[in-house]
């Protein structure tokens, strides 16, 4: 068997960033819409890498111990996580949908991997 082989619409974060790197877009989807708790907004946010081929891929939690090796969507809970995470992977601003259903997209810049679409 060939353990190397990517499973069809999934990725881990690492993969996730070498997609997008090699030109893959970022798109968050707002699954529950934003709320305000305290300072912070709430809700629930995926992402997936969509290719300019129209190839998506959901990204997923590195599966762990404490899951049971389950591959589970990666939720991220608040706009402050999402932000974070684009941050974390080049981009200089964030477009995040607010309500349920919307979707925005992100691409970095060719030139210097530090700008979004």
């Amino acid at each position: 068997m060939k353990w190397d082989i990517e499973a069809p619409n999934v990725v881990t974060e690492a993969r996730f960033r070498e997609l997008v790197e090699s030109g893959y877009s970022a798109e968050i989807l707002c699954k529950e819409s934003a709320h305000k708790k305290g300072p912070s907004y709430y809700g629930v946010w995926v992402m997936r890498v969509v290719s300019d081929e129209g190839v998506e891929k959901l990204l997923v939690t590195a599966r762990t111990r404490t899951t049971y090796n389950d591959i589970k969507i990666r939720e991220f809970k608040t706009i402050t996580g999402v932000v974070s995470f684009l941050i974390g992977i080049g981009f200089s601003h964030a477009d995040v949908p607010l309500e349920e259903g919307q979707r925005t997209t992100h691409k970095l810049a060719k030139s210097n991997k530090g700008g979004s679409k």
